[in-house]
């Protein structure tokens, strides 16, 4: 648990078969929503646009999968009679065309096929980008490229969401995917995100190479840290 894990997930086969992947979102948003992962990403969300009070706002998911995140804070913000445009991006046509049928109810969504680093921040803007258990799924380097877009594309701020690197989240994982999960490729994936996950000093170094932000990281149930980056920028 000292270095993080460099194993790539089977999820992130590019010839897994759709309905494969289906029922791996499908084990994946269960235990979003026992656990309440997405209520992490989504209070710290909220915090932050109550800080820049706008009449519609921007959020970009970053690797938004099959678009549950994105669906969660749709129905957050209906509740506070907040609009917005919600935006999801992922490199993958399968994992695009599930979000998109599964985000028929929801026109304030929209995807698309994008790799982040690509993006223009003088052609491209968004107020909040998320980042919900993406982030694990590359190595420093990558991830240190991909901070730096962040920052310079989110004129409010940054909300990522992901997972603690513990020996008791194995321990705990391995007890918890025998009666919630139901897919070998999630159980199997589990325990490889946790191996992948982070220690607090890690994102703490990550956060010492952006300057100029506000950065606040906090370890949340269950064995999640989420870190808010507070970029305050005139749009």
């Amino acid at each position: 648990m000292t270095i993080r894990n460099t194993e790539v997930e089977l999820m992130d086969n590019p010839d897994l078969e759709i309905h494969e992947l289906k029922e791996v979102f499908v084990d994946i948003n269960r235990v979003n929503a026992l656990l309440g992962g997405s209520h992490i990403s989504i209070n710290a969300l909220w915090k932050l646009l109550q800080k820049t009070i706008k009449k519609s706002y921007t959020i970009l998911d970053m690797g938004c999968g099959d678009g549950y995140m994105l669906r969660e804070v749709a129905v957050f913000l209906r509740k506070k009679g907040v609009k917005a445009q919600l935006i999801g991006m992922d490199l993958r046509d399968d994992i695009l065309s599930i979000a998109s049928e599964a985000s028929k109810e929801f026109p304030e969504i929209t995807y698309k096929k994008q790799n982040v680093l690509a993006l223009n921040p003088n052609e491209f803007e968004c107020d909040v980008l998320l980042c919900t258990l993406t982030m694990h799924h590359f190595n420093n380097t990558e991830i240190e490229a991909f901070l730096n877009k962040f920052i310079s594309i989110s004129t409010i701020g940054v909300v990522i969401n992901d997972l603690q690197r513990s020996k008791i989240a194995c321990l705990l994982f391995k007890f918890f995917r025998f009666f919630f999960l139901n897919t070998n490729i999630a159980k199997k994936d589990g325990l490889t995100s946790i191996k992948s996950g982070f220690l607090k000093s890690e994102l703490q170094h990550f956060a010492k190479n952006i300057p100029n932000v506000i950065h606040v990281i906090k370890w949340k149930w269950a064995f999640r840290y989420v870190w808010v980056m507070q970029t305050n920028r005139p749009n």
